[in-house]
């Protein structure tokens, strides 16, 4: 039976409009809610792990304790890309940005996958899930001169990232920690990259191109780029005691400030909530701790002036800061979390597809006659 279409209105940025029909992910902005398969963000941060919130959100149940393990393998198995992916990287120039690498690292995937059946969509997002990490962390490693380290078959996801990256297994704090961060990306319902996928996938292009898709939009520094500019940002402030002036001069000049404000949460975001409170536990013992100390501030005068909220990102570059986490990977670990949600959201168009197609409102000239 056709779907019942509603009377064409301009939406500028497509806000506010209801596009398709998901069990994914509850977003209430209102009441800054934030719920993957009706579980709530916080719980999830507190009690579960990043390989269980990829399960729940890829079959749509928490997973038992032998499901986990079989998933868990199955993630060693596919944390290991084809050396076809590496010599594509070792390719590119040392100048590269990680996040171009990563999306060619995507493409190669793609290249390589001679079997573009649909069905086998949840395979491949194992391999996504799995082999981001290695990838982003062997690139890194190279635009710094060093070799690229091999995963490790007893460390979980995030573990396993750190130490691929940094040469040494971290603390069960720090990997704790950046298991959390690697939850709180993991999905947020019809967001640009996640609507960039759902399109390439409405078009019936196959698993890889729909990730290339929303890689590339996620980079974007209104979008997953964020991250990376708040450090830059806060670095430049220098204290708590010149935000002040420097909120009234950015403002002044109708500048937009990274990290504060959000499409959907009014009053609060929930990941940005907890990520205040983990990095006010490791303020006491970072190099530089009076750069929650400037976002703090930024974030109480944004909310007195504009009643802005912090998003996800805002407190989330300083964490990843902290962790000892190079900028430049800062777009990486976002599409590194977003995987399961990108790809459950692929699978969920899939199943019930309809051509994502909207319209523009003309306001060009008339028809006129081509000149003689």
């Amino acid at each position: 039976m056709p779907r019942k279409q509603p009377k064409q209105i301009v939406r500028y940025g497509l806000e506010n409009v209801v596009a398709v029909d998901s069990s994914i992910c509850l977003i209430d902005g209102k009441k800054g809610v934030l719920l993957y398969r009706g579980y709530p963000i916080e719980d999830l941060a507190e009690k579960s792990t990043f390989e269980e919130v990829c399960f729940l959100l890829l079959h749509g149940e928490l997973p038992d304790t032998q499901q986990l393990e079989q998933f868990k393998k199955e993630l060693v198995a596919g944390s290991k890309p084809p050396e076809a992916v590496f010599r594509a990287l070792d390719a590119l120039p040392r100048t590269t940005l990680p996040m171009d690498a990563l999306r060619t690292g995507a493409s190669v995937l793609g290249a390589i996958d001679r079997s573009p059946a649909p069905e086998k969509n949840l395979n491949r997002a194992k391999l996504a899930i799995a082999s981001f990490p290695t990838i982003s962390a062997a690139f890194m490693r190279f635009t710094q001169g060093q070799s690229r380290l091999p995963p490790h078959p007893n460390l979980g996801l995030a573990a396993n990232f750190l130490t691929m990256l940094r040469g040494k297994v971290p603390s069960p704090e720090e990997a704790r920690l950046f298991d959390r961060c690697l939850i709180f990306y993991a999905e947020h319902g019809i967001n640009a990259s996640t609507f960039a996928a759902r399109v390439t996938t409405s078009t019936l292009g196959d698993y890889w191109s729909a990730i290339t898709s929303a890689i590339g939009t996620l980079k974007g520094p209104l979008h997953g780029g964020a991250n990376a500019k708040i450090l830059e940002m806060l670095t430049a402030i220098e204290s708590k005691d010149k935000v002040a002036s420097w909120v009234e001069d950015k403002l002044a000049k109708k500048e937009l400030i990274m990290g504060i404000g959000h499409r959907v949460y009014k009053k609060k975001d929930p990941r940005a909530v907890l990520l205040k409170k983990y990095a006010k536990a490791l303020q006491k013992k970072a190099p530089d701790p009076q750069l929650l100390d400037i976002a703090i501030a930024i974030e109480k005068d944004m909310w007195k002036r504009k009643k802005l909220p912090a998003n996800v990102d805002f407190y989330m570059a300083i964490v990843l800061h902290w962790l000892g986490i190079p900028q430049a990977l800062y777009p990486c670990i976002f599409a590194m979390g977003r995987i399961p949600g990108w790809s459950a959201q692929v699978m969920e168009q899939l199943a019930d597809n309809r051509l994502i197609r909207p319209r523009a409102k003309y306001v060009g000239p008339k028809a006129r006659k081509y000149p003689d």
